[in-house]
């Protein structure tokens, strides 16, 4: 059989996305480095289908009808590039490679860069939905050249996740557009996890609510306009029991040191380089990371004590509303990094198909997503989520419930970071001035660092050690 596309590496999201190729019309021709994996593909789901099982890279263009498209599932960094440099000498002009991991944006710039000299195609392309996803339909982001989008256009429409405003995948935009969008969902995705854990946390242990109440008020605020996988999923998660038959529930086995695999620290390095705030991101990559400090916490909480618990009627429709809002202005922190790195970068980025692509398939799809889709769809050079009629409408008036959570939280020594930075955030952009000029100040009197000022323009130093004019 000649295969019609090829996936290099075929470990969990590789064998799902094959799969979801095949079944949707492709011949695919399979390698993995480690030969066993595919042998075992091949007797297991791939028996009996229109899988092509290579030896080598050599073999697996060999195999391949023209102009060949390949899909690369192998873990970022290194990796990619030893790939690359095998596939190489067997690639012709306008055969397509395609790097669909997690790989950062620079070295996708750098991919770029090096195969386009030699005709070859080149796409970083962002997948979500994990296993599932990718096996089912998963929310991709490819970034490249028009014409390269043009060549599997159609093939990556069939496998997609389909919402109802159609397949969820565009072409993204130019270059590493598409490996810098996933980057900043990946954050987004850590600050939506992370507002969920800290509204839990304070229901259950701030507020003293039992975890089949705890599933109920998720389920249906999953019926709402917090309606969200992420929120389907923790209904699910605070009930279940344990599997192993230690009784009770198996959240409260499972270890509370959190891991990480380096997109959400990437977002918020990608936030301070081109000086766009991501606060919220920020302190949900913070949290991970304090949450590894365990027996640092346990000798702590045995100085220091527990949060105390205060029974609180009126705070789950609080929370509910803070939450929401919190949602919002984790979102907009993403989009400004976005439009701003779409001006830095020419990426030809458009905000509106980004919502649009995420709503299935996707870890964060939402609901919500289809009211920032709007917002963008209305105004395409839109500077701010915030200034969006609509959304300013519902910031202001339910931003008392997120500073009331926060005030809640505060009280009874429950550790929110995430809620606590949407709220500074909100506070600090809606403010005409702050204290940033005592800042410049401090730094003008020990640095001669400069400062501007409000009433002249020009830049000026002030000899601090004398007083008056």
């Amino acid at each position: 059989m000649k295969a019609d596309f090829a996936v290099v590496g075929t470990g969990v999201m590789g064998a799902s996305l094959a799969q979801n190729l095949e079944r949707n019309g492709c011949t695919v021709a399979l390698y993995n480095r480690d030969a066993s994996v595919v042998d075992r593909f091949m007797a297991g789901p791939g028996a009996g289908k229109r899988f092509v099982s290579t030896r080598s890279l050599a073999e697996l263009a060999g195999v391949m009808e023209r102009p060949r498209r390949i899909l690369l599932l192998v873990p970022a960094g290194a990796p990619v590039d030893d790939v690359l440099q095998g596939l190489g000498t067997h690639l012709q002009t306008d055969d397509v490679v395609i790097d669909g991991g997690n790989s950062h944006w620079r070295d996708t710039e750098r991919r770029f860069d090096a195969l386009e000299p030699t005709g070859i195609r080149f796409i970083g392309m962002g997948v979500s939905g994990g296993q599932e996803g990718a096996l089912w339909g998963p929310s991709l982001m490819p970034g490249c050249d028009a014409r390269s989008y043009e060549i599997v256009e159609r093939v990556l429409a069939d496998i997609a996740a389909r919402s109802d405003s159609g397949p969820c995948v565009t072409w993204v935009g130019r270059r590493s557009a598409g490996h810098f969008v996933k980057m900043v969902h990946n954050g987004i995705e850590y600050g939506d996890m992370q507002l969920i854990a800290e509204v839990y946390d304070l229901l259950r242990h701030g507020a003293g609510l039992e975890p089949e109440r705890l599933a109920e008020l998720f389920a249906e605020w999953n019926t709402g306009e917090l309606q969200s996988f992420l929120i389907e999923i923790t209904a699910q998660i605070v009930v279940f029991p344990d599997d192993r038959g230690a009784g009770g529930l198996l959240l409260d086995r499972i270890q509370d040191a959190a891991g990480q695999k380096g997109t959400g620290r990437w977002t918020s390095e990608a936030g301070l380089e081109m000086g766009i705030p991501v606060p919220t991101l920020t302190a949900a990559v913070e949290a991970r990371a304090l949450s590894s400090r365990l027996a640092l916490r346990r000798e702590l909480s045995r100085t220091y004590g527990a949060p105390r618990t205060a029974r609180d009627d009126s705070l789950p429709r609080t929370v509910r509303d803070a939450l929401y809002i919190a949602k919002i202005l984790t979102y907009a922190q993403g989009f400004d990094l976005l439009r701003t790195a779409d001006h830095e970068h020419g990426y030809g980025l458009r905000s509106s198909e980004l919502a649009r692509i995420w709503k299935a398939g996707c870890i964060i799809r939402a609901r919500l997503l289809d009211t920032l889709r709007a917002a963008f769809a209305a105004d395409p050079n839109l500077e701010h989520l915030l200034l969006a009629p609509g959304i300013a409408t519902v910031v202001a008036e339910r931003v008392p419930a997120l500073r009331g959570a926060v005030h809640a939280a505060q009280e009874r020594g429950i550790p929110v970071p995430a809620l606590s930075s949407a709220l500074a955030y909100f506070d600090a952009m809606r403010r005409d001035r702050l204290p940033a000029a005592l800042v410049q100040a401090q730094r003008d009197l020990f640095g001669a660092h400069t400062y501007q000022r409000t009433d002249r323009d020009g830049v000026f130093h002030t000899d601090w050690s004398r007083r008056g004019a």
